[in-house]
């Protein structure tokens, strides 16, 4: 009985960890287009 308790604990957490790891990429991915952003602006005042 405990394997199935067991096996929802680890889909659980890989589930979690999946969440986690696609919401750090959209992240990363937001801040390397904001960086993008303000070096464009950078170099148009240049």
């Amino acid at each position: 009985m405990k394997t199935p308790a067991l096996a929802r604990r680890v889909a659980l957490f890989a589930m979690a960890g999946w969440l986690l790891a696609l919401a750090g990429c959209n992240t990363v991915a937001g801040v390397g287009e904001d960086i993008s952003g303000a070096s464009h602006a950078v170099q148009r005042k240049l």
